[in-house]
């Protein structure tokens, strides 16, 4: 019997397929000297506590706090990345834990900052931003600060909110603990026939499995098992929503929604037109769904048969090389600019390509403002690594440009932009995978990923932001949620998202429960809204060439200089209209008329 494959070690992967962290620090004991140093120098930022009032000073602060922070920044990122090659090596780990711990200190120095500013006598900030020419770079950043002065409490208030953050991160832990420790989920047969105990991580195989009774017994297991927790979970989440209420109120928001997305000055109208444009264009995945049974050649279609696999083809295996080369001739609507960026990411040492014993799972882009935008990629020479390099270049090559354009304090972007960038790239790589497709069943199989991508990022996930709205809305009349109601609700949801033709299945009532995403409030529009963008951005690129690829520059280069709105808006995708959604729409439509003329 042939000897089963090894992973490599740290030691046997080639140096060039390795990242170059020796830019950073060029050994374990400079990244020393530097830590020492950071020690030394960091208390000195406590010598300004209150003395902000003074523009001299308020200056000087932000100027050390900046030098420190990026030096903190750089030793921070370089333990993780080190960490990170291999996850067994102690000698990182404790590199790691030691900057972890120390960083906990230095927000400590750091606390004072914001409070201060939000306590000065109004028209102070002013006053220093007119006296100090170079304060004016941190003009954006300080007003920010000051918007959220009347929704600041006093220090003592502000200070017991934080002594009971803990207790109200309880129905998040409880959930935790009960979906991922306690809840254990039946046996179920294979498609071989095989007892296999059904689990949240092999049931995601189970459900696009070709077999319709592994998916119909998998789908049964698992939503019967959150039924029988059905009255823990509807408390867990309901006072979940209760304690985001709870602080929206304390802060004199209008509404929890509001709260959640004013910091960012995202008007709560970008939140409702979202939801308003899915529900006028669910039509489309009612025809989703038509094309769907008949391709299945199904009598009846249920919600088990959402992921079943409609094409299946030969797996391939793309070399990284080629992979390269892929995602380059997929990206040349971007330009020779963006293209020889991505060249001199994938030449001087920004990627770690491939697994290798103890390495951390998964793939990231992460750097610092004085870094290389670093790339981890466990690549295994699939259609879906291709995908995932051209994804998180997107957001390497963001980062880029946003460093090299903006000062450090307006270099980071938030995460209503975060996605848009990676997911413009994979928009542009699979359009141009389905253009030159020539074999007829590839195409198809290309078409139904793209398909699935809007289906579940942007369908799902405004089903789920309706849901949050309903919730929270029906809790702050005063209407309290059971279990039975919460089913329901979702229960409704999926009936008018998936149209007359879907058997709306009762085991489905309880998926609200299988949401982790519902504990951190008002977060999963974001997907959605960053698909929207991105579908908006790919659009135009393709349709007006060169103009929409400078705009789109516009928006790599601007970092966190505004609001994420105001940004997307100066590169021509308005969020505050319905436009992105009904591109994304548009595309969608497009790619199920490809669907029924090649069946």
């Amino acid at each position: 019997m042939a000897e089963a494959k090894k992973t490599k070690t740290r030691a046997e992967i080639d140096a060039k397929d390795k990242w170059d962290l020796s830019k950073m620090y060029n050994s374990d004991d400079l990244w020393e000297k530097d830590f020492e140093g950071l020690k030394q120098e960091a208390p000195k930022l406590k010598e300004y506590a209150g003395k902000l009032g003074e523009a001299d000073l308020l200056l000087e602060y932000l100027t050390l706090n900046e030098k420190i922070s990026r030096r903190a920044e750089k030793l921070f990122i370089y333990a993780h990345l080190k960490y990170d090659e291999d996850t067994s090596n102690t000698k990182y780990q404790g590199l790691k834990d030691r900057i972890d711990t120390y960083l906990s200190e230095l927000r400590g120095y750091q606390a004072f900052f914001v409070p201060e500013i939000l306590a000065l006598p109004e028209g102070t900030i002013e006053k220093a931003l007119e006296e100090n020419e170079k304060l004016k770079l941190y003009d954006f950043m300080l007003k920010d600060i000051l918007k959220a002065k009347p929704h600041t409490l006093s220090k003592a208030e502000e200070e017991l909110l934080a002594k009971v953050s803990d207790c109200l991160d309880a129905p998040d832990n409880i959930y935790s603990i009960l979906t991922n420790a306690d809840m254990t989920f039946p046996v179920i047969k294979d498609e071989e026939g095989n007892d296999v105990e059904l689990t949240e991580v092999n049931y995601g195989s189970f459900i696009k499995s070709k077999d319709r009774k592994v998916r119909e017994a998998a789908f049964k297991a698992l939503f019967n098992t959150y039924g029988k927790y059905k009255n823990t979970f509807a408390v867990s989440l309901t006072s979940s929503i209760k304690n985001f209420i709870f602080d929206s109120k304390v802060r004199k928001y209008n509404s929890a929604l509001e709260s959640s997305l004013k910091p960012n000055d995202i008007p709560v109208e970008v939140y409702h037109n979202a939801i308003d444009t899915i529900n006028k264009n669910l039509s489309v995945l009612h025809r989703y769904v038509d094309i769907k049974k008949k391709l299945l050649g199904l009598d009846e279609i249920h919600m088990y048969d959402l992921y079943a696999p409609l094409i299946e083809i030969e797996k391939q295996h793309i070399e990284f090389d080629e992979a390269v080369e892929i995602v380059k001739e997929g990206l040349k609507p971007l330009g020779e600019e963006y293209l020889s960026i991505f060249d001199e990411g994938v030449n001087s040492g920004w990627i770690d390509k491939y697994e290798n014993k103890g390495k951390r799972g998964g793939a990231y882009s992460w750097g610092s403002y004085d870094t290389m935008p670093y790339v981890l990629l466990n690549y295994n020479y699939e259609l879906n690594d291709v995908s995932t390099l051209a994804h998180e270049m997107g957001h390497s090559i963001h980062s880029y440009y946003s460093r090299k354009n903006q000062p450090y304090i307006y270099a980071d972007y938030t995460l209503f932009c975060a996605e848009v960038a990676s997911t413009t790239n994979e928009a542009l790589l699979i359009h141009h995978l389905i253009d030159k497709e020539t074999d007829e069943k590839k195409k198809l199989y290309l078409i139904n990923q793209e398909l699935e991508q809007i289906r579940t990022t942007v369908f799902r996930q405004l089903m789920f932001a309706e849901f949050e709205l309903i919730a929270h809305e029906s809790i702050e009349e005063g209407k309290p949620l059971t279990a039975d109601e919460l089913c329901s609700i979702w229960h409704d949801l999926n009936v008018k998202y998936f149209g007359p033709s879907m058997v709306v299945d009762e085991e489905i009532d309880m998926e609200w429960a299988r949401i982790p995403h519902f504990y951190s409030d008002f977060y999963v529009y974001q997907y959605a809204t960053g698909y929207a963008a991105a579908s908006s951005f790919a659009r135009a690129i393709l349709e007006n060439g060169e103009e929409a690829v400078e705009k789109y520059k516009g928006f790599l280069k601007a970092g966190g200089s505004d609001y994420p709105i105001n940004i997307l808006k100066k590169a021509g995708v308005d969020m505050t209209t319905p436009k992105p959604l009904e591109d994304t729409i548009k595309r969608f439509s497009e790619l199920l008329d490809m669907m029924e003329n090649h069946r």
